[in-house]
């Protein structure tokens, strides 16, 4: 079984730290990777603006940032953003805990080594989405 480590970097976050946890730990089981560990920061908007411009040049938060290690061992690190999550979840409508299991997923699914830049690439990264999504009864983030 997988290692995930949690951090918590913001207080609204707190309590929340084995939820994240377990979903990591699911979530793994499910895209059957070999990895034993993974490392997941829980932040503030600000703090995941500061992150995204220095690695992506953009000066604006982000739901969700990952960082793979391109190791067997250790996936790589995952940084979550907890105001920009929890807007988004509002605004389409969605329970908070399904879109944070649709948001480990899909850096989960980075780490591994998929993309969405091209069309085709994103079409398959979405289905894999949808269908582990699925297996958890969570609808489909797309429609």
């Amino acid at each position: 079984m997988i290692a995930v480590d949690v951090v918590t970097k913001n207080k609204k976050w707190v309590g929340k730290e084995k939820l994240v946890e377990r979903l990591a730990k699911k979530l793994i089981s499910l895209v059957k990777s070999d990895a034993q560990e993974l490392s997941i920061s829980l932040v503030s908007d600000r703090q995941i603006k500061k992150i995204n411009l220095q690695f992506r040049d953009k000066n604006k938060p982000t739901n969700v940032l990952s960082f793979p290690a391109f190791d067997r061992v250790f996936l790589g690190d995952i940084v979550i953003a907890y105001e920009t999550l929890e807007r988004e979840a509002k605004e389409q409508k969605k329970k908070f805990n399904d879109h944070l299991t649709h948001l480990i997923l899909h850096s989960i699914l980075h780490l591994l080594g998929h993309d969405h830049e091209e069309e085709k690439m994103a079409q398959k990264m979405e289905k894999l989405e949808i269908k582990i999504l699925k297996q958890l009864d969570i609808e489909n983030p797309y429609k």
